[in-house]
């Protein structure tokens, strides 16, 4: 299995897909019918029509990665809506939470990433100067 990263786009098609169709008839549906460039990298996910079978398709940049689950037992309960009826947007973990047969509306994730300060970019803090400690560190050490 790929590793689905919180930078990846993941986008989940909302209508059944016939799952005898393999990495080329899903890549057209990603042209036709979701409007999206399979190419791109994004993550798509596809459901079948019985509800006991997933389809993820991702291109890596040399070709393509097909992954395939169907849950022995039961059905996958939950499948996102969308506004538009077409795909919908997810993040990566709740599509790890999708995978599982569980219902990413009920997980309690953290709120999604955002920039802790808002004048410093993502750097860590300047390192301080400072003279002999005792610690051994010299006269002018650089320390955190």
């Amino acid at each position: 299995m790929i590793a689905i990263t919180p930078q990846m786009r993941v986008l989940v098609a909302i209508e059944p897909v016939d799952f005898r169709v393999g990495i080329d008839g899903l890549a057209q549906r990603c042209r036709a019918v979701l409007h999206e460039d399979p190419f791109q990298g994004t993550v798509f996910v596809f459901r079948s029509r019985s509800h006991t079978a997933i389809k993820l398709l991702v291109y890596d940049g040399q070709g393509y990665w097909l992954c395939h689950k169907r849950l022995s037992q039961g059905r996958f309960r939950y499948w996102p809506q969308a506004s538009d009826g077409v795909v919908s947007a997810v993040l990566a973990h709740e599509v790890q939470v999708l995978l599982s047969a569980g219902d990413p509306t009920q997980s309690h994730a953290p709120p999604h990433w955002r920039p802790v300060g808002g004048s410093r970019g993502p750097r860590a803090p300047a390192a301080v100067l400072r003279g002999g400690d005792g610690a051994g560190l010299g006269e002018r050490a650089c320390v955190p």
